[in-house]
């Protein structure tokens, strides 16, 4: 079994709330260099996760002949930069959402994969027992024929999650906000929550044939948007909907896919999938008949799990891969254009995901 020595490049908050924890789980696998600008953050996480070694420069990260794989933990106009060098460098990559914010970017990224053998995971993270029993019962035509797909992801805003990271990282509230800035984040809500709703609805559905959208701003202090809708078309001929935000302060995390025998409905926060089908062709009003989908069955890995899992087995993610993240950039991209433009917009990338 391959010993993961991992090198960590960004030392902010989702170093700190999803990288460093999660990597601790994972057998014959150690975090042995740490990368970021701000010396406290640094010393903070080094202590809390046991890190040896922390450096400010990135590429030290990339030419250290102990590290074999890294993950990419920077804001995300920077991801694909650094995610090729380690790529090229012969390290096996874990690539933070969202890929990218540019098509040739995204394309760059999987010819890089291509033309290496490391395993690169792309989040978001899509072999969930959640998604995968839904594709199992949509192969398994429980569903028949599916016409539509919804899916939310959406929360209060960066400024909640952020005050979150502040405690991990031993800091005090700050005044602004990276997301906020126009600048520096380049998009806002929909690349930052939409991603998990688009990245749903590809992996339960299928590819995407084009997209309708429209992107507002309702409440945050940014020009960019807070609040995006979006209508699909998926290559299959189906439709499908997608909602996302920072002004859900209820917290939404849901998926649901509708066919011509029945529809599944997944909820983060119930931690259920469930199943319905009618109990009857001729009565309109009798009851449907409810399964909850019995998810023990399915492997309960995180996306760090997940890659070190793909590592070892030498193969790419199934379904977090490289190809499936352009796809998912190349959605989010149209969703921009179609909102600017008040048209439909087609995608012109195809993926294979069943």
């Amino acid at each position: 079994m391959e010993h993961l020595k991992v090198g960590i490049i960004g030392a902010g908050g989702i170093a700190a709330k999803m990288h460093l924890p999660e990597l601790q789980t994972v057998d014959h696998c150690d975090v042995v260099l740490l990368a970021g600008r701000k010396q406290s953050r640094l010393d903070v996480l080094c202590r809390k996760f046991h890190v040896p070694r922390f450096t400010h420069d990135y590429q030290a990260v990339i030419d250290d002949e102990e590290v074999n794989a890294v993950a990419i933990a920077l804001p995300h106009p920077l991801h694909v930069e650094w995610g090729i060098k380690a790529i090229q460098a012969g390290k096996h990559v874990f690539m933070q959402k969202p890929l990218s914010t540019s098509m040739d970017e995204a394309d760059a990224f999987v010819e890089a994969t291509d033309n290496h053998n490391q395993t690169v995971l792309a989040l978001p993270y899509m072999s969930n027992p959640h998604v995968l029993a839904c594709r199992n019962y949509i192969q398994d035509g429980k569903l028949g024929t599916i016409s539509s797909a919804q899916a939310r992801a959406s929360h209060g805003g960066p400024e909640v999650y952020y005050a979150g990271i502040q405690q991990i990282l031993e800091e005090k509230p700050a005044d602004d906000l990276w997301f906020f800035d126009a600048d520096k984040a380049d998009v806002g809500a929909l690349f930052d929550m939409g991603v998990y709703a688009i990245a749903n609805l590809v992996g339960v559905a299928g590819a995407v044939k084009s997209i309708t959208a429209k992107l507002t701003t309702v409440a945050k202090p940014t020009k960019l948007e807070d609040t995006a809708s979006m209508i699909l078309e998926f290559e299959t001929g189906a439709l499908g909907t997608a909602q996302t935000g920072w002004c859900d302060a209820a917290r939404t995390y849901e998926f649901s896919v509708h066919g011509t025998e029945g529809k599944l409905v997944s909820s983060r926060q119930a931690e259920s999938l469930r199943y319905y089908c009618p109990s009857s062709q001729v009565d309109e009003d009798a009851p449907l008949i409810e399964e909850i989908v019995d998810l023990s069955t399915y492997p309960v890995q995180n996306s760090h799990q997940h890659w070190a899992d793909c590592i070892r087995k030498g193969i790419q993610p199934p379904l977090s891969n490289a190809a499936t993240a352009r796809h998912v950039t190349e959605i989010l991209l149209a969703a921009l254009k179609s909102s600017r433009e008040n048209r439909t917009v087609d995608i012109t990338s195809r993926l294979s995901v069943y």
